[in-house]
Formats: structure tokens, sequence, C-alpha cells
């Protein structure tokens, strides 16, 4: 029992700390943040939801920030090593590599995939089985999200998903007849704000 309370405290100080790190890192740059805390387990897990797990899979996070989808993405089944993360802020690239160690943390700016990358990254055309992005798509103008969505769906196995949560009624980027299709969850509603998943994918 004792140790069992601990653990809770130990969970229920990160959660603060996370979440102190997360509103001094959005009064810093809000406009790369998005939000002033990280997203709640609810929504955590029904992103994670949509990554199809699977033995030699590949699979990279766009923003995880402090990791809350990233802890999920790994519940739901997928190892660190299988997993690549691009992170703006240099401190959560750092707490990220302290978490977790397995995971390769890549600092950079997600909307140039590519780039950040670099040639040498494993990471190819048609390579990976899911992606999930955590960024605020919606501090950039429509034509850059649709560049970074039509950059990852080229980095993606065919039909395999681009995950982006968002807290506005409308998409990110509206759907393409014969370019990519889109798929949306209902509200969720435990997560504060309500939010809504957007799953994106080529047509098959």
């Amino acid at each position: 029992m004792a140790a069992h309370k601990v653990l809770d405290h130990k969970s229920l100080l990160d959660k603060v700390k996370d979440e102190f790190r997360f509103f001094r890192s959005w009064i810093d740059s809000p406009l790369t943040m998005g939000a002033v805390s990280p997203s709640g387990p609810e929504l955590a897990r029904r992103i994670a939801s949509f990554v199809p797990v699977r033995a030699g899979g590949r699979y990279l996070e766009l923003g995880p920030g402090t990791g809350v989808v990233t802890k999920a993405i790994f519940e739901r089944g997928v190892a660190q090593r299988d997993l690549t993360a691009i992170e703006y802020s240099p401190d959560f690239c750092h707490l990220l590599r302290q978490r977790y160690p397995g995971m390769t943390t890549v600092q950079g700016d997600a909307y140039s995939l590519r780039e950040t990358l670099g040639p040498d990254s494993e990471i190819r055309t048609g390579s990976l089985a899911a992606i999930v992005s955590g960024l605020p798509l919606f501090t950039k103008p429509v034509a850059q999200r649709r560049a970074l969505i039509l950059e990852a769906l080229d980095l993606l196995e065919p039909g395999a998903p681009f995950i982006q949560f968002s807290y506005a009624l409308v998409p990110p980027v509206k759907p393409e007849a014969g370019l990519f299709d889109l798929a949306r969850t209902d509200w969720i509603w435990a997560n504060l704000p309500p939010a809504r998943v957007w799953v994106y994918r080529r047509p098959a």
C-alpha cells in the first residue's frame, strides 16, 4: 500500500511538473504550442487507438511535447525503437530523451519534415505505418498545413493514417477527392478543452 501511494504521489508530481513546463513554453512561444496544457489521457488513448501496431512497423510523432500521447502509443504496443519524434522545443526534447531513451528524438521543425529528418534518416517515402501529430496546425496558414499533410502522406505506406487532433469545429485541412480522404471522431468531452481526432489517408 505504501509503495502504491508513493507511485501515485510521483505520478501526480510529474503531471504537475509537465503542466508547468507546458504552460511556461506556451507563455514563451504561444504560436508553436497552440495549447496551454498537455493532452488529457482520454484524448491520448483515442489518438493512439488509430495507430496500427505490427512487427517491423515504423512510426513518427510530430510535436510530442511532454510525451502524453507518446506514452499512449507505447501502451498500445509500439516499441520505443520503432518510434521517431520530432519536437521543436529543446527543453521538451531533453525531457523526452530522459523518459524514452529507446526512442529517436529529433529537435527541429516538423513543417519541414524531410529536411529535419535529414538525409541519413531511415524514414523514406512510403516507409511509415502511421504518423501522429500534436502540432497546432491552426496557427499556420492553410497552404502550409496542406503542404505538411501532403509531405507526411508521402512518407506513409499506402492507406496508412496521418492522425491529427484539434479543438476546432472544422478540419485543419479539408479532404480533397482523389488526393486524400478524411475521417473524424466525435468530440472527446473528457479532454479540456474538448477535442476531436482527424485521420487523413491516401485513397486506396
